[in-house]
């Protein structure tokens, strides 16, 4: 496959790399993670001087209007630095949803504060008991004259802690699990009713469950069309799935690099550990491993870019091949680094973390296999 970035594409790689290489290195990763907001919020102002965060949206907002392709090249280097920032939180899930909404007044209020850097935003899907399943809702949201009444639970909300506003998933219609009946409402976090409950997840970043009691939300606020709010919900994950699996593909290249520099430095019997051929063939399966998974990012990408009748097919493949081949590079960075590979001193486990993390979101490896299965079946 030829995949070739544009110069433009280029220099946005570019850029990014030099940030993370210039002004982000481990333990300043580790100082903005712990950061009462969960990110350094005068990085977040570097992104949008820089114009990283108007890359997806229209130019007619404000934006660069680019597409999968130039947010890959974005994420691809995030992942080598382990940025925390909530780019993905922000501008992909909360930023795709009003980009891709029909609400022309909420696009208009809020996707120029995005790109700004004025608005963190969050979206609110998951419930206790919906593990990956995006139609399990069981959040009300029942018609009080003009308004609506919202009365449920949300977890893990990436960047609920620091959001000013949150789009919330809640049923409106249907049954639990229907595809139909669910709508997507945009809420202020700090309004009545709401309660958010802040913690930190395994890779470091801050998230937050929020409790919904008798929240009002005017009709003009829903995102999208009433009833139908899970068409929004599918086209966004489908976006973000590619993108945090090219946050991955960066952390698998940047664990290969890390393993392979340490090798020729560790001596054991007086000689680098990385002359030893039981070694070296571990090391080929690692580099193999994630040139497999760039084929099928690659892959992904260009069935996005021209928006291919597979596409879902070739996401849940792209999720399959991230979460398995992700593992396998983990499991051997940690092993070939001997056990500093367990420690938090070292940064190798705090990559592997992440990558257990993107596994998990939206579906592990299992799951988009069983989901890959029933579209190949059904073609």
């Amino acid at each position: 496959m030829n995949f070739n970035l544009s110069e433009e594409q280029n220099m946005l790689k570019d850029s990014v790399a030099r940030f993370v290489q210039d002004e982000y290195d481990f333990e300043t990763r580790r100082s903005n993670a712990a950061n009462p907001l969960g990110f350094n919020p005068d990085n977040w102002q570097t992104f949008a001087e820089l114009g990283w965060l108007s890359i997806p949206f229209e130019e007619a907002y404000g934006g660069f209007g680019g597409g999968p392709t130039d947010v890959m090249a974005v994420m691809e280097e995030m992942g080598k630095g382990l940025v925390v920032e909530p780019f993905v939180a922000t501008v992909l899930m909360f930023g795709g949803l009003l980009s891709k909404s029909s609400n022309e007044a909420l696009k208009d209020a809020n996707i120029e504060k995005i790109i700004d850097g004025s608005l963190q935003g969050a979206f609110a899907y998951v419930e206790r008991q919906s593990r990956f399943e995006l139609t399990d809702v069981k959040t009300q949201a029942k018609r009080d004259g003009d308004d609506f009444v919202l009365n449920g639970e949300k977890t893990v909300v990436f960047n609920g802690a620091a959001a000013n506003k949150v789009i919330v998933s809640a049923r409106t219609s249907g049954e639990q699990c229907d595809e139909a009946g669910i709508t997507l409402f945009l809420i202020d976090s700090d309004a009545s009713g709401v309660e958010r409950t802040q913690y930190r997840l395994m890779d470091g970043q801050l998230v937050a469950n929020i409790k919904l009691s008798d929240v009002r939300v005017a009709a003009t606020q829903v995102v999208g069309q009433i009833d139908d709010g899970y068409k929004l919900i599918d086209a966004v994950v489908g976006d973000v799935t590619i993108a945090l699996c090219a946050e991955a593909m960066g952390i698998m290249q940047k664990l290969n690099t890390t393993t392979i520099e340490y090798t020729k430095t560790r001596k054991q019997f007086g000689v680098a550990i990385s002359s030893f051929q039981a070694l070296q063939h571990r090391m080929v399966d690692m580099f193999m491993a994630g040139e497999q998974a760039k084929s099928i990012l690659y892959r992904a990408v260009c069935a996005a870019e021209s928006g291919a009748d597979d596409l879902a097919k070739n996401i849940a493949a792209l999720k399959v091949m991230i979460g398995r081949n992700g593992k396998l590079i983990g499991d051997e960075a940690i092993q070939l680094h001997g056990g500093m590979g367990l420690t938090d001193e070292l940064d190798v486990g705090h990559y592997v973390k992440r990558l257990m993390m993107i596994n998990t979101t939206f579906g592990d490896a299992d799951y988009q296999q069983q989901k890959f299965n029933r579209l190949a079946y059904t073609d």
